[in-house]
């Protein structure tokens, strides 16, 4: 079974003025953290929303410091079912990402079609399971 799993990570920024800077500077600062090991997840911002249902900006900013919502979406292939890799894009994602708040949104089976011309070896993307 091979899943997609999103993952919401909660990103801290300093010396910003402004939502848009600081969501830059998050997705940056981000992709410097996963790089060159995690290459192959997608960094968007992450949606939020009021109790009441209003959408919100992605940040928020007070006293020049801010906290950016990232969604993190990586394939895991080879696992038992959604828990399995729940806990492996976690554990991955994880141990770049070092005290950054991780909550996994969404674990979707990957359909065959959205599979073509991947493979566990070619992007480096496998179970989790080894040890490093």
């Amino acid at each position: 079974m091979d899943c997609r799993v999103v993952v919401e990570a909660a990103i801290p920024v300093y010396d910003v003025e402004t939502t848009d800077e600081a969501v830059r500077i998050a997705i940056s600062k981000t992709g410097e953290m996963l790089n060159p090991d995690l290459n192959y997840v997608e960094i968007e911002m992450g949606a939020r929303r009021s109790p009441a249902g209003e959408e919100l900006p992605p940040a928020f900013v007070a006293a020049d410091e801010a906290l950016v919502a990232l969604e993190l979406e990586m394939d895991v292939f080879n696992v038992d079912g959604e828990e399995h890799a729940s806990r492996i894009a976690r554990k991955e994602i994880g141990q770049r990402l070092r005290n950054i708040p991780l909550k996994v949104l969404t674990v979707a089976e990957l359909a065959a079609d959205e599979l073509e011309g991947k493979s566990p070896d070619e992007d480096g993307k496998g179970d989790g399971d080894d040890q490093r």
